[in-house]
This record gives structure tokens, sequence and C-alpha cells, in this order.
């Protein structure tokens, strides 16, 4: 028997998101959580204990709104830590000490980090995997930086757990191509660079 534990970085994931649809993302647009609990129960044995955790940085102005979606995580067997957002505060450092406290109580087997912060839990997450866990990110790997390329981490792309999200999300990654090929529509309109001469665009490699 293993415990398998999930670190969910609301935050981190709600920006990612907000880049790739470039804006605010709707509840249609964010991924279910309920599909993602149950992802992760498959994902153990059925004697292993499974921990799922969210993690949110609560500015005052949405403490209100997001009270209803802390009750339903809550009922959909989520453990959620929150805590205030103040300044520049974020709750990397929380999810870390909660992964580390899990490993010093023994039986730690796998992590599931939901994040796209190479720079806050890459070297963490390596030294779980020297500690023999099995290390496994999910995230958008073109914001993920190394944590989608490192040795002994296991990188889930989000939009591959199925059912996750209600429809494809808006990305630009070449990495996950169907073998028919996809299109990619225009974001700017046609002709609007014609005064500036001067610009070229990137090299192609």
């Amino acid at each position: 028997m293993g415990r398998h534990v999930l670190v969910w970085d609301a935050p981190n994931v709600d920006m990612t998101l907000a880049n790739i649809i470039e804006g605010k993302p709707t509840p249609k647009e964010r991924p279910d959580l309920a599909v993602l609990g149950a992802w992760l129960v498959d994902q153990a044995a059925e004697e292993d204990e499974v921990e799922a955790c969210v993690f949110v940085n609560v500015a005052a102005h949405v403490a209100g709104p997001m009270r209803g979606w802390v009750l339903w995580l809550l009922e959909q067997g989520f453990r959620v830590f929150a805590k205030p957002k103040v300044a520049d505060s974020d709750v990397d450092d929380d999810m870390l000490e909660h992964l580390w406290s899990r490993y010093d109580e023994g039986d730690l087997e796998a992590v599931y980090i939901g994040s796209n912060d190479a720079r806050a839990f890459l070297d963490p997450l390596l030294q779980l995997a020297d500690n023999d866990v099995g290390v496994h990110v999910l995230g958008f790997a073109e914001f993920a930086g190394g944590l989608s390329t490192a040795d002994h981490v296991d990188f889930i792309d989000l939009e591959a757990i199925d059912g996750l999200f209600g429809e494809p999300l808006p990305r630009l990654t070449l990495e996950r191509l169907p073998e028919a090929g996809r299109w990619f529509e225009p974001r700017g309109r046609l002709g609007s660079l014609r005064s500036s001469r001067t610009e070229r665009p990137p090299v192609i490699p």
C-alpha cells in the first residue's frame, strides 16, 4: 500500500489558461476537477491511499464568489488549502511543504503536481524523484519549461486527460500535432502590418 498525493496550483493553472485563450477563463474553459479526481484514483491501486489537494490564493474581492467553488471541491473529495492574497504572495511554498510533510510520514509512492511553474517546482521534484518517489507533472508543455522535459519526471499534458476540458483549447503548439495535420486560425487582420515594413518574421531554424 502506498500514498498518492496531488497538489493543484490553482492560481498558476488559471493564469496559464488566461495566456492560452487570451482572456479570463470561463467555467467552460477551465478543467473539470471532478474528472481529474476520477483520473487520479484510476492511477492508483485499489489498496493505495489517494489524496487530492487544491491550493488557492484568495484576493479579497473574490472571496465571496469563490466560496461556492470551494464547497463543491470539498464535496468532490478534494482537500483545499486557501490563504489570503497579499501583495505578491503565492502558494508554491505551501504546496512543497505539504509534499515534504507527506514524504516524512512515509509510504509516499507518487506525487502529481498540477502546475507549469518550473522555477518553483523543478528542483524540489527532482529531489523527490531521487528519493524513489514517482513524480508526475500535469500542465501545458509550451508553458511548463523544464518540467516538461526533465529526466525522472513524467509530464502529462492536461488536454491528454480525457474529458478534463469541455472543448479543445486554442493552443499554438507544434509538439502534439495529429497525423493528418491541423489548421491554426489567424489572430490578427491580414495586411494590418503594411505600414511596418521594417519588421521581419522570426527566422525559421
